[in-house]
């Protein structure tokens, strides 16, 4: 029930404008931050989601969250390839998701086709005033 939710969620925030969306560049795909509510009843946390869409090979860098943040990834579109902390890599297709708890290490985020695009939905729950939801490696 609450994949559906979220599913729903992502079909609503994608016909929704992101006229103030952050963009992201990075190795063959794009972050869209495509919504950022507060919680009214949890202050100082807001719910944020961000779309990744990767063309065919992309991937993004190793990276982390910040240390406040839970995230519900489903994957809306494709196959998308990753490997949190010392965990198996495993592809997820569309439908499927899986979770990223503070403080987790995400070494592997690409798309595992090379001649199809891929799309997931990741929802944080963070503090409200976090701005940087992704550090990559250095």
């Amino acid at each position: 029930m609450f994949t559906r939710f979220l599913c729903g969620v992502a079909f609503a925030a994608l016909s929704v404008s992101a006229a103030s969306a952050d963009n992201l560049p990075t190795e063959k795909s794009k972050v869209t931050l495509v919504f950022d509510h507060a919680l009214p009843n949890v202050p100082g946390k807001s719910m944020k989601g961000v779309l990744v869409e990767y063309q065919p090979g992309g991937s993004s860098p190793a990276h982390t969250h910040p240390e406040s943040s839970f995230i519900y990834a489903t994957v809306l579109e494709g196959a998308i390839r990753s490997k949190i902390n010392d965990g198996p890599e495993k592809v997820y297709r569309a439908g499927e998701n899986f979770a990223e708890l503070p403080g987790d290490h995400h070494s592997v985020s690409a798309n595992d086709s090379k001649t199809q695009p891929a799309r997931l939905l990741a929802v944080f729950v963070v503090d409200t005033d976090e701005k940087n939801l992704v550090t990559n490696d250095k």
